[in-house]
């Protein structure tokens, strides 16, 4: 296996549109340590303090909407990123030996230090090229055969089973489904919740649909703060209900697909926090902290007996859905 560096520069960042007072406040920042041939640490401060309290503020507060469009952003760590940032060691592993290479999901022997496991995870790819090859995240069935291979493979040896999910959902094209998407999500489903291995799966960005289910069962699901977690996607939800995708704001409130709200729902276990302003605007410190989380939580399910927690597995699944008071719009 190769090595591979533990440093992941910070990327360019893009504004959405909330975050545009912060990014006047940073270009005027910007320009004047570029005007000033005398070093202005102490003058810039308040401004720099100004703007970390507009950060907070502004994310703070925003609507459910304007957290899918955090969870979207282009500048966001993607599992490329993850991989490179925090693997000591990785080699991926490809095909489902039935039809072919799906690139939208990504499988491989992973170490970070002393631990190693099996990664799978989803991409998007960030350049047009890429974007393509991967279909914009979205699998085919042979993404999902894959996955469950490679998880057979790791638990054949004994390995932890880690899934980073980041798709708006499974390619739904007339080929897919003749090649049996249904049918490879759901075996995926229903394999993930009885592989023997401990099993962990984090939302990272999108998690949309079975898209996402085809690699999300665990014995401990994550996502992290700004990431979402849905049945359908928002557009999808507005065009549905009131046959209006421009309503995808209200459809994102009434999915209740935000970190805090599954947290309350009991749909994943934990929410990963990400750096201040959301993990686009330093992708570095969202990698160092996610792999602190991976390997806590490892280290966690790897101390308990293997029926019990193979059976607080089974009754998370089984509990899933019973939390109809906090659903009441009342």
């Amino acid at each position: 296996m190769a090595s591979l560096p533990n440093a992941l520069p910070k990327t360019a960042r893009g504004p959405l549109p909330f975050e545009q007072p912060i990014m006047e406040l940073e270009q005027k920042i910007a320009e004047l340590r570029s005007l000033s041939e005398v070093p202005l640490q102490g003058e810039l401060r308040p401004l720099e303090r100004k703007r970390d309290g507009m950060v907070a503020e502004i994310y703070g507060r925003l609507t459910p909407w304007q957290k899918v469009q955090v969870a979207r952003h282009p500048q966001r760590p993607q599992f490329m990123d993850y991989v490179q940032g925090m693997c000591d060691e990785w080699v991926e592993l490809h095909g489902d030996r039935l039809f072919g290479e799906d690139k939208a999901i990504s499988t491989g022997l992973a170490r970070i230090g002393d631990t190693r496991f099996m990664l799978v995870g989803s991409r998007k790819g960030k350049e047009a090229r890429d974007k393509v090859a991967c279909n914009f995240g979205c699998a085919n069935p042979e993404g999902y055969r894959k996955a469950l291979s490679k998880m057979r493979l790791a638990e054949r040896f004994g390995l932890p089973i880690v899934t980073l999910i980041n798709t708006p959902g499974a390619y739904p094209g007339l080929g897919a489904e003749e090649r049996g998407q249904a049918w490879a999500i759901a075996e995926n489903i229903l394999e993930m919740g009885r592989l023997k291995v401990p099993t962990l799966c984090i939302v990272v960005g999108e998690g949309g649909s079975g898209g996402a289910l085809g690699i999300g069962v665990g014995d401990r699901v994550l996502m992290l703060e700004y990431a979402y977690y849905s049945v359908i996607s928002p557009e999808g939800c507005a065009s549905i209900l009131w046959h209006d995708p421009t309503r995808a704001p209200d459809a994102a409130k009434v999915l209740r697909l935000t970190s805090e709200d599954l947290l309350k729902l009991g749909v994943v276990d934990g929410v990963v926090p990400e750096p201040l302003g959301g993990a686009h605007r330093d992708p570095a410190a969202m990698v160092a902290t996610l792999k602190h989380t991976i390997l806590e939580t490892l280290a966690t399910l790897a101390a308990q007996p293997e029926t019990q927690r193979l059976e607080a597995r089974y009754q998370r699944l089984r509990n899933l859905g019973n939390h109809a008071p906090f659903l009441d719009p009342a």
